[in-house]
């Protein structure tokens, strides 16, 4: 049964994040970003290259060492936690290029995420969401096409068990026909699962298909945001051209 959407300002929000600065070494690149998500949410991060987008993200799972701000997960500061604290407290990272183990199988792929809860096999519900993994699932991870390695970087990260799940940059080297595909299986994934998910992207197609609320990304900071209905598209366009 599908859960319904939680609106997208709650009293305790799942994530919510306040003051963020981050970088790397002396070069601060996010700039007190604030943001929060709702249970069940989806928000996507859109901006140019160089924007940010990536250091956002790295810096909610512990890749990029956070200066100064909080990174609250239902109600409680992670900032201060390695990236492994992070994901067994609840988020999970697919990373930009996906980052899969092309020597293991697809099997063996999902089941690296298992071992935060110990779980002793993959769940079935994550080859229903997945199915040509299931078929391929004694295949190499190296031998699949860019989408079937999409596909295989969100199982693996489903298989932590997540409340939220952070994506960088999904669409990246996907074909449309896949990208569609994606874009319905994450909604699923939130519907049936009540998961909230924040991801970065600059195919402005794919981001409106799938958010509840957009923000734009320049220059480390947040420069505007509206809820999906109320998207001035021409606008969040302009922030994305070159």
């Amino acid at each position: 049964m599908a859960i319904e959407r939680a609106p997208a300002v709650l009293d305790r929000p799942m994530l919510d994040v306040q003051g963020l600065r981050a970088g790397y070494g002396q070069s601060e690149v996010l700039h007190g970003i604030d943001f929060a998500v709702a249970p069940g949410e989806i928000v996507v991060f859109v901006g140019r290259n160089g924007m940010g987008k990536t250091t956002l993200m790295k810096s909610l799972i512990g890749m990029v060492p956070v200066s100064a701000g909080r990174i609250e997960l239902g109600g409680t500061d992670i900032a201060h936690l390695k990236t492994y604290q992070r994901v067994a407290r609840g988020v999970a990272f697919v990373p930009q290029g996906r980052m899969i183990f092309p020597g293991m199988t697809v099997q063996e792929n999902i089941e690296t995420g298992l071992f935060v809860h110990h779980a002793p096999a993959v769940p079935s519900s994550i080859y229903e969401l997945f199915p040509v993994l299931r078929e391929m699932r004694s295949r190499r991870g190296g031998n699949l096409s860019g989408g079937q390695q999409q596909q295989l970087a969100i199982a693996r990260a489903l298989a932590t068990d997540p409340k939220v799940l952070l994506l960088d940059e999904p669409t990246e080297g996907i074909q449309p026909s896949i990208i569609l595909e994606l874009a319905r299986t994450l909604k699923r994934i939130r519907d049936e699962r009540g998961l909230s998910i924040v991801a970065s992207e600059q195919v402005l197609s794919f981001a409106l298909d799938i958010a509840d609320r957009v923000l734009v990304m320049e220059g480390g900071a947040i420069v505007h945001q509206s809820a999906r209905a109320d998207v001035d598209e021409d606008k969040v366009a302009r922030y994305l051209a070159v």
